[in-house]
């Protein structure tokens, strides 16, 4: 077992090092450690040094404390995210700390420490660093270090692997007071190269980067080696009870089930999911002790703050798998966590405590499935899966060498709801308007789909990009990802015609973002040909596509919004020429007008569910637009009697407004459909044609 362990690897590069500064140093440290989950989750722990600089104000050298400032990853954090403070007067508060009821206190004097105007704003751990008196100091949360910490008899467990090389410390929340304790910890232990917290996590120092750094690594791997031997040959969380589903069953089931949490815990404020069957979260979702377990709650405050002190079981046997039952018992056990989680506030509230926040879970487990995280965004979906998972390691290494000890309820509570954290959730920046919104836009990767799911990203929704042509997708993909990140993006290659492939596409969408909030229907072809030359396959081709495929998406979308019980938002884009006839083009005038038909009729049937149904028409957008790019643009200059090239020039003349549209043009409108500011229109048409008469809607 020993043997196949997998340690953390020294990733230091002397050569890259040898050319930096110290506080590079500390960010090439820092960003090291943060690279590897195993050893600190996202946002979780944090790093400092202690640096000579020229003080500003009087030109003499002074020490100045470099540290991660507060909500920053040290995974990802570059030099401005270190907040930097004068040594000698964070020194000084110690003579204005009153005991631990000036905790808060304290927290508002570090910005009067501040070195050379740094806005970046000092964490509550700023103390545990500047009062360790060595250069270099890594605060880490390591699962397997805290799977030590969260044992019931963790400072023996501590003493046993480590001997005199690293302490303990008893379980206190992060503050003035902690390093108060550590300093006094390293004055008492001079030896001692770290200390274990309770429940919490690890500290280790040194007077060199990359010393401290080694150090961590080393402490880490130590502790890595002896779990692994001492849980050789034993069942995890006392074995399995359950067998995992296939892969596809596995998702099946987490998109039949997301939409309908989705919907009884997102009608205040929306949620997005995300769905993780990895092997650990199997292995503990399938296990006897799950639920004595789960329902102890996590150890590490920087756990519960992200998933809640506990998650939510749901009542599912996958030897059995009936996800009907499932789905009608999900009222109840939300209501029975609701009720539990409000004891909970109830029991631990203090006179200024603030307002109970949200009481529904954010991570469900499923036997044989696996676990659904829900948040106000997708990437804080994901994190808060990724906390669980470091949860469950710990869960695993501490039941199988000891006794597995949660937080008390009280000391989680007034972390979670400290005033401090109310304080940083206060200033958070408003949500933007289509925050916590999915949308799938057929025909995405052309010049209308990418315009449009710019434009509904920029306005914070994650988005499905679906199109037929995978090339451009792909690029689609890319550029999305890279502009607004991989979690508010995904793709799916989907001709609209395929019925399999439709509902398939919406099954994805479903699990990879929790449901879904508005369709944007796009696909689209153009064709032109007199009637007599129009042959039966080019009439079919348009109307399998402009009518058929319309019809599928909005058909599954419905059945999607009308199990999430949120609304929905239906946008089809159709054309001028649903409205207005033009010669040399029946086939595609008649299915675009059955296509504005089946949007009317589509916002009679959905209304009583909140399903909004619109269509906008656009007229020649010619850019960046890829039907526009083949035979069509040619038929079109010879259906007018002109050249190629002049035809965006005439269609600018034509127009009432003498204007070009373009693909910016149609997305702001979409967007506005999309919308709460359209909140009470349906069955409507918004023309984006620069004014073209004949199209007029009465």
């Amino acid at each position: 077992m020993a043997a196949q362990v997998r340690l953390l690897e020294n990733r230091w590069d002397e050569a890259h090092a040898a050319g930096l500064d110290e506080p590079g140093k500390l960010l090439y440290r820092s960003n090291l450690l943060g690279a590897d989950k195993r050893i600190t989750n996202y946002g979780g722990g944090n790093t400092s040094a202690k640096v000579t600089e020229t003080d500003p104000l009087t030109g003499e050298p002074v020490q100045v404390l470099w540290v991660k400032g507060s909500g920053g990853d040290v995974g990802t954090i570059k030099l401005d995210g270190f907040a930097t403070l004068y040594q000698d007067k964070l020194d000084a508060l110690k003579g204005l700390y009153g005991g631990v009821e000036d905790e808060d206190r304290m927290v508002g004097f570090l910005p009067h420490c501040t070195f050379n105007l740094n806005p970046r704003a000092a964490s509550i751990d700023t103390p545990l660093h500047g009062f360790v008196p060595f250069t270099h100091v890594d605060h880490m949360h390591p699962d397997a270090i805290i799977a030590i910490a969260a044992s019931k008899n963790s400072r023996e467990l501590t003493q046993e692997i480590f001997g005199d090389e690293i302490g303990w410390l008893p379980w206190r929340r992060p503050g003035f007071q902690l390093g108060l304790d550590l300093e006094a910890f390293v004055k008492a232990n001079p030896q001692a190269k770290g200390v274990v917290l309770e429940s919490h996590g690890l500290f280790t120092w040194a007077d060199d980067a990359k010393a401290c750094y080694e150090l961590t690594l080393d402490v880490i791997n130590k502790a890595i080696r002896w779990l692994a031997e001492k849980i050789e040959g034993k069942a995890a969380f006392g074995g399995a009870v359950a067998q995992s589903l296939d892969p596809a069953q596995r998702r099946a089931i987490a998109a039949r089930i997301m939409p309908e949490i989705r919907g009884l815990i997102g009608k205040g404020e929306r949620k997005l999911g995300h769905f993780d069957d990895q092997a650990a979260v199997l292995e503990f979702v399938n296990a006897q002790d799950l639920r004595p377990l789960a329902a102890l709650g996590t150890s590490c405050p920087d756990h519960f703050l992200r998933t809640k002190i506990r998650p939510l079981v749901l009542d599912f046997n996958p030897a059995n798998p009936d996800v009907d039952a499932v789905v009608a018992g999900l009222e109840k056990a939300l209501a029975d966590y609701r009720a539990d989680y409000t004891r909970y506030y109830e029991t631990c509230k203090h006179a200024n405590s603030p307002a109970m926040r949200d009481p529904n879970p954010v991570i469900f487990l499923v036997p044989g499935v696996g676990m659904l995280s829900f948040a106000r965004d997708r990437a804080t979906a994901r994190i808060a899966g990724e906390f669980y998972v470091n949860a469950i390691n710990v869960m695993r290494g501490a039941s199988s060498v000891s006794e597995y000890q949660g937080l008390p309820e009280q000391e989680a509570f007034d972390i979670e709801y400290w005033l401090l954290e109310e304080a940083k959730l206060q200033r958070m920046p408003k949500p933007k308007s289509l925050a916590g919104r999915v949308a799938l836009v057929t025909g995405g990767a052309g010049g209308i789909g990418r315009a449009t799911a710019e434009r509904l990203a920029g306005e914070g929704a994650c988005i499905v990009l679906a199109d037929i042509d995978a090339e451009a997708l792909k690029s689609a993909h890319a550029d999305f990802a890279k502009r607004f990140g991989g979690d508010v993006v995904r793709s799916v290659v989907l001709n609209v015609t395929d019925e399999a492939g439709v509902i398939a596409s919406f099954a994805d969408a479903v699990v990879e973002f929790g449901g879904l909030d508005i369709l944007v229907s796009n696909a689209g072809i153009a064709s032109s040909a007199p009637v007599e030359a129009t042959e039966l396959s080019m009439w079919n081709r348009n109307i399998d596509i402009l009518a058929t495929g319309y019809f599928l998406v909005s058909r599954e979308a419905f059945r999607l919004f009308r199990r999430q019980k949120l609304g929905g938002n239906v946008i089809f884009v159709a054309s001028k020429n649903g409205l207005a006839a033009s010669p040399g083009a029946s086939a595609y005038c008649t299915a675009k007008a059955a296509e504005i038909h089946l949007a009317r009729c589509l916002a009679l049937e959905g209304a009583d569910a909140g399903i909004r149904v619109n269509t906008v028409n656009p007229d020649a957008v010619l850019r960046g637009s890829k039907i526009w790019n083949g035979e069509w643009r040619e038929q079109r200059a010879a259906s007018s009697k002109i050249e190629v090239s002049d035809l965006e020039e005439h269609y600018r003349n034509r127009s009432l407004l003498k204007l070009n549209v373009f693909p910016e043009d149609i997305a702001e409108a979409i967007y506005f459909l999309a919308s709460d500011a359209s909140a009470k229109s349906t069955g409507n048409i918004i023309n984006v044609d620069a004014g073209n008469a004949q199209s007029f809607t009465r």
